[in-house]
């Protein structure tokens, strides 16, 4: 049986990022509140003329420059911060980049767990045609209302992924470990632009997908927890997957090494919670900044609140060095815009576009721009002819 899995990973974010320890200032508080108290130091903000669809396209813009679209017939856009209740971002997306016509669009909601739901249907697309390859978009912006706990834990991101046979990074294994239970532990109805959530609950939530998720991979079959060399988690912030994979050791009797996760950490301490991309932004950071994970078990932890968890686990290939990207997501992350903390607030409190018509200026040196509304419709643009 051909191995499939994860062909290329590319990350994008949003034009702006606002310091944590200038949100500390202004509120008074020790920055180690979110530094140590949270795991976090900073978080994206995009600009007035960026949204899900914006980084969405840059991050898959990367991956089919390198590839192509040989092959692409699917394009799954997973997302929690939906622009549209009927047309898929992907759509949008799908004309940006020029792809062929002779393609599948589908939009996946189910929380922050709606990327690794798209992976899983990757997976079968590509099992039952080899010659098949498939796009896979997770993109969110993780909006709180101002002065609430929740504040400092937001951001912006996207991720895109190649799913092909004989993937150059990562070997998907078959065998998963599954978990559900309704719990309102984070929603955001229809007529609001920020999400509702309630802390305590969601970190029990969490824990307790967690380790339902891995009782289920084991009863299926699925490696022991020694034959798993490195962790990935869902990151709504740093120290929730700490506190989750702490559990988990005491469940399994196994000591507790941090080390397994802190690598993982590495960019989402800097772009905030980006919802269905986190998981994928933390795999990204793993692959990016570990030389030594050629043939060993890396297991990734999907949670989407309300409340579904996976547990996957994948092998990565021996050359995986040498088709990762480097040096290119530091680069990006260090060329966001700084924002005070008075202007942070000033774009968060003019808010997600409506379909009422509107015009957005040019701030964003992405690829892509949302160019506003027309007749109810939104409108996106190349910020330049060669994107």
């Amino acid at each position: 049986m051909t191995a499939i899995g994860i062909h290329d990973i590319a990350i994008a974010t949003g034009h702006h990022v606002l310091e944590l320890d200038d949100l500390a200032a202004q509120l008074g508080v020790d920055p180690a509140k979110y530094h140590v108290g949270i795991g976090q130091d900073a978080f994206s903000v995009p600009a007035p003329d960026e949204d899900i669809v914006t980084m969405g396209a840059a991050a898959a813009k990367q991956v089919v420059d390198r590839h192509g679209t040989d092959g692409i017939r699917t394009v799954l856009f997973a997302t929690e911060s939906g622009i549209d209740q009927s047309k898929a971002a992907g759509v949008f997306v799908h004309g940006l980049l020029g792809l062929p016509q002779a393609v599948r669009v589908v939009e996946l909601k189910q929380a922050c767990y709606g990327g690794t739901a798209a992976l899983q249907l990757a997976l079968g697309i590509v099992a039952r045609d080899p010659n098949e390859r498939v796009l896979v978009i997770a993109a969110d912006v993780a909006r709180y209302d101002v002065d609430t706990a929740a504040e400092p834990t937001q951001g912006a991101g996207a991720v895109a992924m190649l799913v092909a046979g004989d993937p150059d990074l990562i070997e998907i294994e078959p065998v998963a470990g599954l978990f559900t239970a309704d719990v309102d532990d984070f929603w955001r109805p229809n007529d609001r632009s920020t999400a509702l959530v309630d802390g305590r609950l969601s970190v029990s939530a969490y824990i307790d997908a967690f380790i339902g998720a891995w009782d289920d991979l084991a009863a299926r079959g699925g490696p022991a927890f020694t034959d798993i060399h490195r962790f990935v988690h869902h990151q709504p912030f740093t120290k929730m997957a700490l506190k989750a994979h702490r559990k988990l050791t005491q469940h399994v009797g196994a000591p507790f090494d941090e080390s397994e996760l802190t690598t993982g950490f590495t960019y989402n301490r800097q772009v905030g919670n980006t919802y269905t991309a986190s998981i994928w932004i933390a795999l990204a950071a793993m692959l990016d900044l570990d030389d030594e994970l050629g043939g060993q078990r890396i297991g990734m932890f999907s949670y989407g609140s309300g409340s579904v968890g996976e547990l996957v686990t994948g092998v990565v290939r021996p050359d995986y060095r040498e088709h990762r990207r480097t040096g290119s997501v530091r680069s990006a992350l260090d060329a966001r815009v700084p924002l005070t903390v008075a202007e942070y607030r000033a774009l968060h409190a003019a808010g997600a576009a409506t379909s009422a018509d509107t015009d957005r200026p040019r701030v964003t040196g992405a690829p892509f721009r949302f160019a506003g509304v027309v007749g109810g419709a939104r409108h996106y643009e190349a910020t330049s002819p060669s994107a």
